[in-house]
């Protein structure tokens, strides 16, 4: 069983000399698939997490020792379901994701920054990661092996034979046109039932009735050879006004919390690199204009969610070596310049555990959210705020040549005996 749970914390009763992780890892129990902080008050902390009733893989080992010199990772995170004003819709944060590529070796960034439907345009160099993976790897706990390429398995939630037809027609389409090795797919007996869920934050999260279900069938898939897992759903529950409202541009998608939690799932059971996407993009809906928001035109002119899943995962990377792939290059904790994250959303565990390694956190102003933990109330070190992701692009310069941030802006202050 899944379910979302809300931790409140008496900011009186925290520890002057405790982290806000430290305390976050105290109080969450059991199986968490997803976790953040999402409210900060001058008397209480608030965490979101979502939980699941059985035991999932563990990983303890630490990579953190580890070095392999000459790379750079900048690490660009859009968090799912918290509102984005960029990368939120569908894929409108890959402008800045590949802008950002362009000034190191590899660029790690999650899904949802650059998901839109049947269109997905990924700098070489970007490394499409699940959300759960970006976790452990700012943990220290895993390296990322990046593969030449991955066997794609593609789980279907049963479904009407049209709708099966429609994502056979894509995936046919993503095998001849991208090259990605994709297996036979397989359909589910029963519904899995995943669901939309809108906290108390007003953030979106989501659940699964029938876990079991997606479990099994990836479990097939991975016996026949897949060590990527592409999942595609109904989303139930979809509140049909807030998916308009995202289409005229005045919420972002309010999928992408459940999509997380899918994925999350997956690679937490199975430890290999997972996606999800709607079975059928909706648009039966009461807008006042066919021509749609520009950021999430992507979704409105594609029928299913599902291309760019299957070509993003292509190489998504491994959190371990397996014997039945090949491995291009592997990068490390020890090889991160920098974090970029939107400005209002500082209380994730990417950002969180990055502190321990002194590693900067490139906080970007005009990414708005829904959330408000930003940096004048949670109190981090090394952050640095900036403006634009243009300005971040620059700052990653300044970080990867070493030069000092101080030396950029004016005044500049003068030495003196």
């Amino acid at each position: 069983m899944i379910e979302n749970r809300q931790y409140r914390l008496k900011i009186s009763e925290i520890p002057p000399n405790k982290s806000l992780l430290d305390i976050s890892k105290q109080v969450l129990e059991g199986e968490i698939i997803r976790w953040y902080i999402s409210q900060i008050t001058s008397e209480f902390v608030t965490i979101e997490a979502t939980l699941y009733s059985e035991p999932l893989a563990k990983i303890h080992e630490s990579v953190e020792t580890q070095y392999y010199p000459g790379k750079s990772v900048v690490i660009n995170i859009v968090p799912t379901g918290i509102g984005c004003s960029i990368g939120g819709y569908a894929g409108d944060a890959t402008p800045t994701t590949n802008l950002l590529a362009s000034t190191v070796d590899y660029l790690i960034t999650n899904p949802n920054t650059v998901n839109a439907s049947n269109f997905i345009n990924l700098k070489n160099n970007v490394v499409y990661a699940e959300g759960h993976s970006i976790d452990l790897f700012c943990q220290g706990i895993v390296n990322f092996y990046l593969p030449y390429a991955n066997t794609v398995g593609l789980v279907i939630e049963k479904s009407e034979d049209w709708k099966i037809d429609i994502l056979f027609n894509i995936v046919n389409a993503v095998r001849a046109i991208y090259g990605v090795n994709i297996l036979e797919p397989v359909i589910t007996d029963e519904p899995i039932y995943s669901r939309c869920i809108q906290n108390e934050v007003g953030a979106f999260v989501g659940t699964v009735d029938n876990p079991e279900v997606l479990f099994k069938a990836s479990q097939e898939l991975i016996a026949k050879g897949a060590n990527a897992i592409a999942i595609t759903t109904n989303v139930q529950d979809l509140p049909s006004e807030i998916y308009a409202k995202h289409f005229r541009g005045e919420c972002p998608n309010p999928v992408g919390g459940v999509e997380a939690i899918i994925s999350h799932l997956i690679m937490k059971k199975f430890n290999i690199p997972a996606a999800h996407a709607p079975l059928l993009n909706i648009k039966d809906l009461d807008l006042k204009h066919n021509i749609v928001d520009a950021r999430g035109a992507g979704e409105m002119a594609s029928q299913s969610g599902l291309a760019c899943v299957l070509v993003g995962l292509q190489k998504a990377p491994q959190i371990k070596v397996q014997p039945n792939i090949r491995i291009a290059d592997l990068i490390n904790i020890n090889n991160v310049l920098a974090v970029v994250i939107p400005a209002t959303c500082l209380g994730g565990v990417p950002v969180l555990e990055i502190q321990k390694y002194c590693i900067p956190v490139i906080a970007v102003r005009e990414n708005h959210t829904i959330l408000d933990i930003s940096q004048s109330k949670i109190q981090l070190n090394n952050i640095i705020e900036v403006n634009s992701y243009t300005e971040a692009a620059g700052m990653i310069l300044a970080l990867k040549n070493g030069i000092h941030v101080e030396s950029l802006s004016r005044p500049f202050m003068t030495l003196c005996p």
